[in-house]
């Protein structure tokens, strides 16, 4: 009995000492990671950008395919948010600030860990190198389960390193699978629309147009409005010089309404116009590629643009359909101006008489002899 009593003495003292020592180890943490992703800095960034893009390529999520994961109503840019709970724990995380095509800051809880997460994104050749880093603490639970196993710094060192690598071949595919088609001489129907129109930065029209269309779909419910229709955007000018461009971002309704002086929010006609359209399949990041090509067809079939306005877009499959950017498409329509027609003069007797002279009569000249 007295060995027994001995042994559990010992293994008590054991436990004691251990939970002791892991109690007074450093909780906090620091860790950073980098890969370098095979596509361009813009399309990395605005993938990433999107939390609900989030459980296709983030380590937790992916590894868990029990996880549940709820949205909130914005989940691009800043305030975007989400949380989960799966095999591994709960969790929830968001965006709380960001520099365009540069960083995304954001803060996490993991299962009673806490930290503050970067994501950074520099150009490199065509590629992008992303940086993600943490500094965080770690529970009591979390540091026993890590103790012997680097800590927070292997911890989330791991998940980084598995999460950029899904990233990586993520984005492969659905960045780099597009298509181009010229559909086109079509003839554009009529249709009534809310909008609000600014003149924007070529770099800020993805993110403006996603603020304006959650802000107009709410203004539809409020007011009982029926969308009608893909959302769309009517580019008015496109400054290339400047990279400025007057766009309305519009969303189709079924009826005309009324809407009071003053109102960001204006209700309009889109009137029926003949165009060349032309469909992008693909991440938004290839418009320059479907810009080129229309510009080419209107050059090979001598049509000339409306000066009405620019070009409009509509997006006829866009995020809220499908997370996977290789799924979107989008439908461009440029104005055009119908071809001069030339009518052959038509030339009557009367004209024929006129135009051709009258013989000179000859007079009878006088004799010398």
């Amino acid at each position: 009995m007295r060995i027994i009593k001995y042994l559990f003495l010992l293994l008590l003292l054991s436990l004691v000492t251990l939970s002791i020592f892991i109690a007074t180890q450093k909780g906090a943490f620091t860790v950073e990671r980098s890969r370098i992703i095979n596509s361009q800095r813009a399309a990395v960034f605005s993938y990433a950008n999107d939390l609900k893009n989030w459980e296709d390529w983030n380590s937790i999520a992916v590894e868990d395919s029990l996880m549940t994961i709820n949205y909130s109503n914005t989940t691009v840019g800043t305030g975007g948010f989400c949380s989960w709970d799966g095999k591994k724990g709960a969790g929830e995380l968001k965006t709380i600030n960001l520099k365009e095509n540069d960083s995304i800051m954001q803060t996490m809880l993991l299962d009673g860990n806490s930290a503050d997460l970067v994501l950074s994104f520099k150009d490199t050749l065509g590629k992008t190198k992303v940086t993600y880093k943490a500094k965080g603490k770690m529970s009591f639970t979390s540091k026993v389960l890590n103790v012997f196993n680097g800590g927070g710094s292997n911890f989330f060192g791991t998940i980084f390193e598995n999460s950029l690598a899904n990233l990586d071949k993520r984005l492969v595919y659905e960045i780099n699978t597009y298509d181009v088609k010229v559909n086109g001489v079509v003839r554009k129907l009529q249709a009534f629309y809310l909008s609000q129109t600014f003149t924007s930065e070529f770099s800020k029209v993805n993110k403006n147009k996603n603020i304006v269309f959650s802000k107009i779909n709410t203004f539809c419910k409020k007011n009982n409005i029926t969308v009608f229709g893909k959302p769309f955007v009517i580019f008015h000018t496109y400054d290339t010089a400047n990279e400025l461009t007057k766009i309305s971002i519009c969303i189709p309704i079924k009826e005309p309404i009324f809407t009071t002086e003053g109102s960001e929010i204006m209700s309009d006609t889109l009137q029926a116009f003949d165009a060349v359209k032309t469909t992008l399949k693909g991440d938004y990041t290839h418009l320059s590629k479907a810009l080129k090509k229309t510009s080419d067809y209107l050059k090979a079939n001598n049509l000339r643009t409306d000066t009405k306005f620019s070009r409009i877009e509509i997006y006829a499959v866009g995020k809220n359909e499908s997370n996977n950017p290789s799924k979107w498409q989008t439908e461009i329509y440029f104005p055009t101006r119908p071809k001069p027609i030339y009518k052959p003069a038509v030339i009557t007797p009367t004209a024929i008489e006129e135009t051709v002279p009258k013989p000179v009569e000859e007079k009878e000249m006088p004799s010398e002899f």
